[in-house]
């Protein structure tokens, strides 16, 4: 059995277990979507043609995940006048996978992707195990930290790297002496 979907303004052919990249479309990865602008359902039955969708025609699928295509490059250029523009574009596609195409007012079975309930249990006994910080610092340590100034990064960096540097180098060649010509 195959059918003929509308989805984000183009028709795409489909079969029960195929995998398509289709407009961006709401979801994660798991969830299960319906399309019910079928134009036509076909099959050994035979062939059914809509004017302009097939009535009573739905074909579920599942979301398998969210990507982006290839990017390209979009170039104008106006000669003679110094004027060009370039942009970079990458559309967003959603992959799905055909499970069912459903005839005869039948519909599919709506399913989530992740239960978020077990999830949101498992944060308050995470909570519950972490400790809890102290609100404050002690004031010696705020002291203490105000008493001495801040080291800078690169100061130190600095001084780390030419020493470092120096005993490093290897030492130099002496320089080459220029030939002199017998033209005196």
């Amino acid at each position: 059995m195959y059918a003929v979907i509308k989805t984000g303004g183009k028709q795409y052919k489909v079969a029960p277990g195929s995998l398509l990249a289709v407009a961006k479309l709401s979801g994660e990865a798991g969830d299960s979507v319906a399309f019910e602008n079928v134009i036509l359902v076909g099959g050994d039955e035979g062939t059914t043609v809509g004017s302009p969708l097939v009535a009573g025609a739905t074909v579920a699928a599942e979301i398998v995940g969210q990507k982006r295509t290839a990017k390209i490059l979009v170039f104008k250029k106006r000669r003679r006048q110094n004027s060009k523009r370039s942009r970079g574009h990458r559309q967003d596609q959603t992959v799905i996978r055909i499970t069912e195409i459903l005839t005869d007012g039948k519909k599919p079975a709506v399913r989530k992707a992740k239960a978020e309930a077990p999830a949101t249990e498992a944060a308050p006994e995470a909570q519950a195990a972490k400790p809890k910080r102290a609100a404050a610092k002690t004031t010696e340590s705020v002291e203490a930290a105000a008493a001495k100034p801040p080291r800078s990064p690169r100061k130190k960096a600095a001084t780390e790297t030419s020493d470092e540097a120096e005993k490093a180098k290897p030492a130099k060649k002496p320089r080459a002496k220029a030939a002199k010509t017998d033209k005196e």
